[in-house]
């Protein structure tokens, strides 16, 4: 076992651990560690606690100290030099007219790095632009693609809940989504419907998909014969699968009535649910929401 805690340098960023030493430190509190981008200043997310040496990226570097106001004006003024930071370089790269978005602008600590986060649709030949930056900055300079889900993680906004969105305000780390788990919960397969602020699968469609595959398997596919508790066999309609309802069509006499039933109640064979048909069109479509 190892002493540990839990780090986050920026807002719901991955949380990274530390050994806190004989520091008394607590969640809350600002601390300044090194990583591999140099020094840096964070926020202790997880208080200490033991844990399994084999769940730690080892070596597991200490932390230095607990920030001072010192430590704090200092991370105040970085903040303050990544906006100006920002304006130099989106004027840089209009003047060498590169097909690239500026996202976001980000100091180390110690002002021994910054970072420019950008998204492009393809390849980008930085490099005029780099020795621009560091002419300017005369520091170290790095400039880093990254994808829509990332870019809507930094910037945030509204989702069609109208909630803030959850990869800004508490997922510290994307979760594999796909179709799949939107044919589950029987969802409408139209991109618009499913897709998020960024252009890809909601991130909220994992949330519920172990619920949605346990009430599933309880139930029969829409089209399947079932035996009824009067002892009518029909086929299913409908099926509702939060409320575990089950509307059949079945014989009475010379007429057909819609009869609704709760699943415990019907006989039926259990099987794989069947897929959704839809044309290769929507095919298509529905795959670039899976790009990453």
């Amino acid at each position: 076992m190892v002493k540990i805690i839990g780090v986050r340098f920026r807002n719901v960023g991955k949380i990274y651990y530390f050994n806190p030493k004989d520091l008394k430190i607590k969640v809350g509190d600002y601390v300044i560690v090194e990583t591999a981008r140099g020094v840096e200043y964070g926020k202790v997310v997880l208080g200490p606690k033991d844990m399994d040496e084999e769940k730690v990226v080892q070596p597991l570097k200490e932390v230095i100290r607990i920030a001072t106001q010192k430590d704090k004006a200092k991370e105040e003024a970085n903040r303050k030099k990544e906006k100006e930071a920002f304006q130099i370089c989106l004027k840089k790269i209009r003047a060498h007219e590169l097909e690239m978005k500026l996202i976001d602008v980000e100091y180390t600590f110690d002002n021994n790095k910054v970072l420019f986060y950008f998204t492009a649709d393809g390849r980008i030949d930085f490099r005029e632009l780099v020795k621009d930056l560091a002419a300017v900055f005369k520091t170290r300079i790095e400039l880093r693609q990254i994808g829509v889900r990332d870019e809507t993680k930094i910037l945030g906004g509204i989702g069609i809940c109208g909630r803030p969105l959850c990869c800004h305000t508490y997922l510290s780390e994307f979760a594999p989504v796909s179709i799949k788990m939107a044919k589950e919960q029987n969802l409408s397969l139209n991109p618009t419907k499913i897709s998020g602020v960024c252009g890809r699968l909601m991130c909220c469609l994992k949330n519920e998909q172990e619920t949605y595959e346990y009430l599933n398997k309880k139930l029969p596919n829409n089209g399947d014969t079932v035996t009824t508790p009067e002892g009518y066999k029909g086929e299913v309609s409908s099926v509702s699968v939060l409320r575990q309802l089950v509307k059949v069509i079945v014989d009475v006499g010379d007429e057909k009535e819609i009869r609704e039933y709760r699943a415990d109640e019907l006989k039926f064979k259990p099987r794989h649910r069947k897929e959704k048909k839809i044309s290769q069109e929507e095919l298509k479509a529905l795959e670039k929401l899976e790009e990453k």
